[in-house]
């Protein structure tokens, strides 16, 4: 069976084909870019979502060389995320299994990210760490759903990147600017460094980054401001491993793609025996393929779907309220 996968939750918008096996038959994005110096504006961000839905859903039936007959089901990103932009996403999923009479299953981004890359990397039984732009959590699967060991006290390590980039004058987002000038310095600066328990805290090293950076040179701001969140995330997960045993572990979400946070990670899984896995780059953004395997795994376990009246929306959809019914425990 093959599955249209349609995201919109934030700044991309995007359209894939995958079909029952896991292949990945197209993946077609546009990407709503900020102006140099501020975020997304939801409004904005909507409108460019619109502007791009037709043509990126052109484009994803005709890479992947089918016809939207040929399509058994329809998924789409139904939260967490920006409403103004996740109502484009359900729009026009709405739109194309109302009129092709095909069945239409609402997907948690956040759970698209983990099955997405459960599914690219093997991962079995993983601890993850799901990173990006609207979410920081560390989470292991356990009856049936996917239990938060650790997460942001307050904003996600994603949001600390981006708006310390908008105060450099970055457009966002921003990581991958950041990254660049971190690797240009090996000069550390001391920041606040904030774990509670299990749960980090960025807003204090946010303010602190900022107002270093109008005084120091900001490649040595990147730098520190890397190293510093990147090793609190690494210290909880380390913990997390030791406490619920788990031998592999996942990184996922638009931050896996930073090179620095996946050494720390897998130093932290080598101390604790654990195999560690990081979703394929190309895939740790926001894309169309997470909305489509999910949306696969989801009917094909247990047949749900909603009518196309029903197909809402929820900006908060929290990730460990998901019923997960096709996962099944990894025996010790």
């Amino acid at each position: 069976m093959l599955c249209l996968g349609v995201e919109s939750t934030a700044h991309t918008f995007g359209c894939a084909v995958v079909d029952g096996d896991g292949k990945i038959l197209s993946d077609e994005r546009d990407v709503y870019r900020a102006p140099e110096g501020k975020g997304i504006h939801p409004r904005e961000a909507s409108r460019h979502h619109m502007d791009a839905s037709s043509e990126v859903l052109r484009q994803s039936l005709e890479s992947a060389g089918v016809s939207i007959k040929d399509v058994g089901i329809v998924g789409y990103s139904a939260g967490p995320g920006l409403g103004p932009c996740l109502r484009v996403g359900a729009v026009v999923a709405r739109t194309v299994a109302g009129y092709y009479k095909k069945p239409l299953v609402p997907v948690n981004h956040a759970l698209g990210h983990i099955e997405l890359g459960a599914m690219l990397t093997g991962a079995r039984d993983p601890l993850v760490l799901l990173v990006s732009g609207g979410h920081t959590m560390i989470l292991a699967f356990s009856a049936s759903r996917w239990r938060v060991f650790g997460e942001t006290l307050d904003i996600t390590v994603g949001q600390l990147l981006d708006q310390f980039g908008r105060s450099a004058g970055f457009a966002s987002p921003c990581g991958g600017r950041i990254e660049e000038l971190a690797k240009k310095s090996g000069n550390y600066m001391q920041l606040p460094y904030v774990v509670k328990g299990n749960d980090v805290s960025f807003s204090g090293l946010l303010t602190a980054a900022t107002r270093l950076a109008s005084k120091q040179d900001v490649a040595d701001v990147c730098y520190s401001l890397q190293e510093t969140s990147f090793a609190m995330l690494a210290e909880t997960v380390e913990r997390a491993l030791s406490f619920t045993g788990k031998k592999e572990m996942m990184i996922v979400g638009g931050v896996a793609a930073n090179q620095r946070l996946t050494e720390m990670l897998e130093a932290a899984c080598a101390r604790q025996n654990a195999k560690f896995y990081a979703c394929p780059v190309k895939f740790a953004g926001d894309n169309g393929a997470q909305i489509a395997w999910t949306a696969l795994l989801e009917y094909g376990a247990t047949g749900k779907k909603v009518p196309v009246s029903d197909a809402l929306v929820t900006q908060s959809w929290r990730l460990d309220t998901v019923d997960v019914s096709w996962r099944r425990p990894v025996p010790a």
